[in-house]
């Protein structure tokens, strides 16, 4: 069976060369917010739900132009159109219908092949709603999108499908059962090194020169069995240190990586000790509810006493009280001294954050925490947490139904989330509270 063809058609600068590297998951297509900047057609393949699927970026439409530049970049298009099985016909939620788009979206009618109106730019709901107005253009329905930061783009694919009349692959209703780690930090920590201790081959290149990963790199690695993913991230560095470009952009994907993974690896420098940059590091990947292990590497460097591991874990602690209930691993990655611990305290962790706590045990729980340590009464009312259950896994978000639920104040709150860790073993797992009425 032949790969089926997509071309993606608009005027200049809707967003089709941004869709066009967003489902290629590569930046195959110059991006720019100059107009013309794509003039040939580019094709890239791609997969989705077990199908492959070919895609044509087109150079923006104006029908109405006589540059000879523009009118070479439509007869491009034109031919891109005869060509492909399926027509997506972008436009820009954020603007007024325009000429060139009544024009065009007239010309794709004719031409007899299936199409999709897609809006983009529609980057939250009240652009979906101001995307109501290219129903005027007589093509049925249209999709919100945002190509820029994915939203609904996935949407987007299963109607591609969906019109192409291809079945989701059986293969790929598999729920996503590896591991992926995120290995993050500062710059110059080890993060390469340490990928390449873990995949035991140099599959990155590792220098004393801070930023050499300017990109995500994935790898794999087979651990009894089971196939983890490992991200190395470029370093981290405060906004205001970031000198070009290219090291935002870096900064930006180590972001993406973060929230893409089940796991991040926070490194830290036992040279330079624990500072606020790590701390913000932290700070990043448990406010997007990722589970975490603190790697202190380097310690194969540092001159040690009976309790300097023991001290150096209560700095850490002292400065981030909540690091109370994530793990903490001392290693070299250069030497490889309890490199074997890291995979193996991870896959545990892992392991642990797709477990739902039991609803019962759970309220089991909080009627011994109401009868042994009640919440304080606040201006004469007598405040209960009567149920509790847990909504979400990765992160845990526990729901708790209370009579004055906005009376319970913020370290009552994190004496109930430490019991819970307590109790169901969530060592490394960021705990939420969702109080409600009840």
């Amino acid at each position: 069976m032949s790969v089926p063809l997509i071309a993606i058609v608009g005027r200049p600068n809707v967003g089709k060369s941004t869709f066009f590297n967003r489902v290629l998951s590569q930046r195959q297509a110059i991006v720019d917010s100059t107009e013309g900047i794509t003039r040939d057609r580019i094709y890239g393949e791609t997969e989705w739900c077990g199908q492959n699927l070919r895609f044509i970026d087109t150079g923006g439409f104006i029908p109405e132009d006589t540059d000879v530049f523009n009118s070479a970049v439509r007869q491009q298009a034109q031919l891109a159109i005869e060509e492909a099985g399926l027509i997506i016909f972008m436009v820009d939620g954020k603007q007024e219908i325009t000429s060139s788009d009544i024009t065009l979206s007239q010309f794709v009618r004719e031409s007899k092949s299936p199409y999709l109106l897609v809006i983009n730019k529609c980057d939250t709901l009240n652009h979906d709603i101001q995307g109501q107005k290219f129903y005027e253009l007589g093509m049925g329905e249209p999709i919100m999108i945002s190509a820029l930061n994915g939203r609904m783009s996935g949407n987007l694919l299963d109607k591609i499908l969906d019109k192409l009349g291809l079945e989701v692959s059986s293969i790929n209703q598999e729920p996503h059962k590896n591991l992926r780690l995120a290995i993050v930090g500062m710059p110059n920590v080890g993060k390469s090194s340490l990928t390449n201790a873990l995949l035991k081959r140099e599959q990155t290149i590792v220098t004393p020169i801070a930023g050499t990963t300017r990109d995500s790199i994935d790898s794999y690695v087979k651990w009894h069995g089971n196939e983890i993913t490992l991200v190395d991230t470029a370093g981290l560095r405060k906004l205001s240190k970031i000198k070009d470009k290219i090291e935002y952009y870096s900064t930006v994907r180590t972001q993406n990586a973060i929230l893409g993974c089940d796991l991040a690896l926070v490194l830290i420098d036992a040279e330079k000790g624990f500072g606020k940059q790590d701390k913000s590091i932290i700070d990043q990947v448990i406010n997007k509810g990722k589970a975490l292990i603190i790697i202190v590497n380097k310690w194969d460097t540092i001159n040690k006493t009976t309790n300097t591991m023991r001290d150096f874990k209560q700095e850490i602690r002292f400065q981030f009280k909540e690091l109370d209930y994530y793990p903490i691993l001392f290693l070299s990655a250069k030497t490889k001294q309890r490199i074997n611990k890291v995979l193996e305290i991870a896959w545990e962790v892992y392991q642990r954050s797709k477990n739902m706590i039991p609803t019962n045990k759970l309220n089991v729980l909080i009627e011994r925490i109401m009868i042994e340590n009640p919440p304080p009464s606040e201006r004469g009312k007598v405040v209960r947490v009567n149920y509790a259950v847990q909504v979400h896994k990765q992160p845990v978000v526990i729901a708790l139904f209370a009579n004055y639920p906005k009376l319970i104040k913020t370290p009552y709150r994190r004496y109930i989330m430490n019991q819970i860790r307590n109790n169901f073993s969530l060592v490394g797992i960021p705990i939420r509270l969702s109080l409600r009425k009840k």
